[in-house]
């Protein structure tokens, strides 16, 4: 094979792996962007998980086998599913936590931020304000395209079992209710402009939901056909064209008293910072008013002066964000209050207090105990704690302080912090030693893990990624070398494979015609009389130059000839070589091999022989032995050849170097081999080569090979010469 097929086979090779990478990525990407890839889709609340939801805003976490926002905020979502979903049926289990507000389903969302209605959708959910099912499409704001009443109300605390269908710019909204009758209410719109694609989500305003069995399904034009005709009877509103809605924020749903509750009056009412001044040897029974910031592990209450932990004897279902009035029995410790067996009446659903910015060493004093705080450090550890609860361990500054979170929606987020991460938190600051444990000054109590901002990743650099750059580095020199080591015995190749190619045509016209040049001769000098004794003469040496010529052009081509280099070794290649070249003569060819016998490079191997072929070729042309020994010796790292003759030898001093021994020279230092030379007048010659192999690679060996090969090798330093040669040797 030339060097230039060579060549354009690489090209092709290279250029078929490249096609056929970029259709396997281009084939991913499809797939990927697919509008059916990850349908159907079924939750895994139960099993308690959910990675793959993303919440903006709320207080999400899975419940009794459902999600729960346990939150008032305004516009709390949880998102999930493919930007790429396109025609699809989204269904699940609702159920209020509120008296006021509304809860439900969300499909085609996207551009999703915080806020009420700040993502682009559609929403159809349950509203208490007025009892109704209401659909609509959010543009970061609210416009209400269709509502219809509910026969028998929307009432919190029950599930309700609502469906969002959409295809193509047919959107339908189904709920049925608790009854006996199981009457469903639908609304359908068909919007010109609508929105194409996007995922789904969950959705509260001013009031917490719960929901489970949520499931999504891909759906068809006679899907759409079929949910039309199944609800005909049971439709409360009638298919109109949107464009008459109004554009408010939240649903409709505004916040509204709750029901009255006998309160005392506000001048019997106490700020929560003046409950330490209570002495702890009295026993006083305090009310005061606030907003719920934390539900569990305990429930906290905050107001504009700090926040209580209350301990109640009985309580109704509170949500974050509620506003409830607490009567109970102080507890005065160091920084912050308790109140235990304290009666709870709930107010009105809030908005949830927002945090207080502050450091880890102001919130080490006990200033903000009980308070809802941001701060920030650097996650210096994690571990799991007690009752499937999530302990994070950080420092900022001089100051340590730990974090406990709730495994609310599963622990990917929490596996994905890495140490050395610069995290904000959010979160009631507690000081007290049953959280503590004396080995921090204060303790953040988090409500879920969407109350963790990663703010900056670790340092790069780090003894994990210098480990990782260097063992790369060490593969990608190993590679490269395993390829350029390829590249270089295609080359090889090639190149023996032309001189193979050179060699069969010098034998098919220049050898034959020198073999019937001298048949030619002969026949003329057999012709010639004998009485022309000069004529004769001339022919006679015209026979034995065409003869010298024909035995030169087949040693010549011998030095051509690596057919069966691959076959044999290079002792065995040698012997015949010698045998071939002494033929006819007197002299003897001894060849011995000692060492293992192991695999040697193709340009090795054929370097030596063309070294011994010229050693052997010398010692029968100029030093007239009776013997010649071959010797190959395998080492561990190195193969060692000896051509050792018991001809004349030559005095060193006074020869120089012929043709030959720097052809023999010159070919050693190609291979980063040791060439030497050994003779004495009289005493025979002896020539050496040691050429040194690649190391059989292992783990142990591996680096220091690869250390060698990028630091270089340096032939001038391994070769040397203890002779000199004559000039009619070569």
């Amino acid at each position: 094979m030339s060097l230039r097929a060579l060549a354009w086979r690489i090209v092709a090779i290279s250029l078929a792996a490249c096609g056929a990478a970029a259709l396997a990525i281009i084939l991913a990407i499809s797939y990927l962007h697919s509008p059916k890839y990850g349908l159907p889709y079924r939750d895994q609340f139960a099993a308690k998980k959910a990675d793959e939801w993303q919440a903006f805003g709320g207080t999400w976490a899975v419940y009794d086998g459902g999600m729960r926002n346990d939150s008032d905020e305004r516009g709390g979502k949880l998102m999930s599913g493919s930007y790429n979903w396109s025609n699809y049926l989204l269904e699940a289990d609702v159920k209020l936590l509120g008296q006021d507000g509304d809860a439900g389903l969300v499909i085609r969302g996207s551009d999703e931020e915080e806020g009420a209605d700040s993502y682009s959708g559609y929403y159809a959910g349950l509203r208490t304000r007025d009892n109704s099912l209401t659909l609509g499409r959010a543009s970061h704001g609210w416009q209400e395209y269709q509502s219809a009443p509910v026969p028998e109300g929307v009432q919190a605390f029950r599930w309700y079992h609502l469906k969002l269908f959409a295809y193509s710019c047919q959107i339908i909204a189904s709920a049925t209710f608790p009854s006996n009758s199981g009457n469903t209410t639908t609304v359908a719109i068909e919007d010109k402009d609508c929105l194409k694609t996007g995922r789904i989500g969950l959705r509260s305003y001013s009031s917490g939901g719960e929901w489970r069995n949520v499931r999504v399904s891909e759906e068809t034009e006679s899907d759409l056909r079929l949910m039309l005709a199944g609800d005909l009877l049971h439709r409360q509103a009638i298919e109109q064209q949107p464009g008459g809605g109004i554009t408010v924020f939240g649903s409709g749903s505004l916040p509204s008293h709750l029901i009255a509750q006998a309160t005392v009056p506000d001048a019997a009412v106490q700020s929560i910072n003046s409950l330490r001044l209570v002495p702890s040897s009295h026993t006083v029974i305090a009310t005061v008013r606030g907003v719920v910031s934390l539900t569990t592990p305990v429930l906290y209450v905050q107001d504009s002066t700090g926040g209580v932990a209350v301990l109640p004897a009985a309580s109704p279902p509170l949500k974050v964000g509620d506003e409830v009035q607490v009567t109970g029995t102080v507890e005065a410790r160091d920084f912050n209050s308790t109140l235990r067996d304290a009666t709870i009446h709930l107010l009105w659903a809030r908005t949830p207090v927002p945090p207080v910015s502050v450091t880890s060493s102001q919130a080490a004093t006990g200033s903000f105990a009980a308070m809802y705080i941001e701060v920030e450090g650097y996650l210096e550890g994690k571990e799991p704690g007690a009752q499937n609860t999530l302990v994070l361990k950080l420092e900022s500054g001089q100051q340590s302080f730990r974090a406990i979170v709730s495994e609310r929606r599963g622990d990917l987020f929490f596996r994905d912090l890495k140490p050395k991460s610069l995290l904000r938190l959010r979160g009631v600051c507690a000081v007290d030693p049953e959280y503590t444990h004396n080995l921090t000054p204060f303790v953040l109590l988090m409500r879920s893990t969407d109350d963790i901002e990663v703010v900056a990743g670790p340092p790069w650099w780090n003894a994990f990624h210098i480990v990782a750059i260097g063992f790369a580095a060490l593969l990608l020199a190993f590679i490269s070398h395993f390829i350029h080591s390829q590249v270089k015995q295609w080359r090889l190749r090639a190149v023996l494979e032309e001189r193979e190619n050179l060699a069969h045509e010098m034998h098919d016209t220049l050898a034959q015609s020198f073999a019937g040049l001298g048949f030619q001769l002969q026949a003329i000098r057999n012709r010639m009389p004998e009485d022309m004794p000069a004529v004769h003469q001339q022919l006679d040496l015209a026979c034995d130059l065409v003869r010298h010529s024909h035995e030169e052009a087949r040693r010549s081509i011998m030095m051509l000839w690596t057919e069966s280099q691959e076959s044999m070794e290079l002792g065995r290649i040698l012997e015949l070589s010698a045998r071939k070249i002494v033929e006819g003569g007197t002299v003897s060819i001894v060849m011995s091999q000692t060492g293992t016998s192991r695999s040697v490079p193709l340009r090795i191997n054929d370097t030596l022989f063309r070294i011994g072929q010229e050693a052997l070729a010398n010692s029968v042309r100029h030093a007239r032995p009776a013997r010649i020994q071959i010797s190959v010796c395998y080492e561990k790292n190195a193969v060692r050849l000896e051509i050792e003759d018991d001809g004349t030898g030559y005095d060193r001093s006074s020869e120089k170097k012929g043709f030959g021994l720097r052809g023999m020279r010159r070919r050693a230092t190609a291979i980063s081999a040791s060439f030497e030379v050994i003779t004495s007048p009289g005493a025979g010659t002896r020539v050496v080569v040691t050429a040194p192999l690649p190391p059989r690679l292992t783990l142990n060996t591996l680096p220091a090979y690869i250390w060698r090969r990028i630091r270089g090798f340096h032939p001038d330093e391994q070769s040397r010469e203890t002779s000199y040669s004559r000039s009619d040797r070569g």
